[in-house]
C-alpha cells in the first residue's frame, strides 16, 4: 500500500494503537499503577485481577500477531523462530526506558530501544562478531541499564 509493506503499516498500527491505550485509557493508567505498586493500586480501587487478565490476554493475542506476521515474512512457519528473541525483547525495553522494576516506560521508547537493537544486532552480524559474543553485549547493556535505573530510582 503506497509502496510500504503490509507487516509495517501493520506495526504502525499497533504501535499507535498501544501507544493510545497506555497513555490516554483508563486501562493503561491502571497498568501503570499495578505496575508502580500492586498494593497502592488495589486500594486506589483497581481491579488488579481483571485488569491483569486483560494484560495477559492482550499480551498473547500481540504474540500470536508477531507470530502470523514472522510467517507470512517468511512464507513458512516453524517452531523454532523467535528462539532466543527473548534477550533482545528485553534489552529494547530497558534501552528504552522501561523500569525492571515496574510504572515506568512508553511505547514510543520502547519502539526507539527496538530500533536500537535492531541496527546493533545487524552492524554485529556485519562486523563477523560471534553470536555468543552478541548476546553477552546484549547481557552488558541490559546489566547497565538496569544499574543507571537502580541509581536513579535512588536519587528520587
Amino acid at each position: 500500500m503506497f509502496g510500504i509493506p503490509g507487516l509495517v503499516i501493520i506495526y504502525i498500527i499497533v504501535a499507535i494503537a498501544c501507544h493510545t491505550m497506555m497513555s490516554r485509557r483508563t486501562f493503561g493508567r491502571h497498568v501503570y499503577a499495578i505496575g508502580g505498586n500492586v498494593n497502592t493500586a488495589r486500594i486506589c480501587g483497581v481491579n488488579v485481577e481483571i485488569t491483569l487478565v486483560k494484560v495477559y490476554v492482550l499480551c498473547g493475542v500481540l504474540a500470536g500477531l508477531a507470530g502470523a506476521m514472522l510467517t507470512s515474512r517468511a512464507f513458512a512457519g516453524n517452531p523454532t523462530f523467535g528462539n532466543m528473541w527473548e534477550l533482545d525483547a528485553i534489552a529494547a525495553a530497558v534501552i528504552g526506558g522501561v523500569s525492571l522494576a515496574g510504572g515506568v516506560g512508553s511505547v514510543p521508547m520502547c519502539i526507539v530501544g527496538a530500533l536500537i537493537i535492531g541496527v546493533m544486532n545487524k552492524g554485529l552480524n556485519m562486523l563477523g562478531v560471534d553470536p555468543y559474543w552478541q548476546q553477552i553485549i546484549k547481557g552488558m547493556i541490559i546489566i547497565g541499564a538496569v544499574l543507571l535505573d537502580a541509581q536513579k530510582r535512588k536519587k528520587s
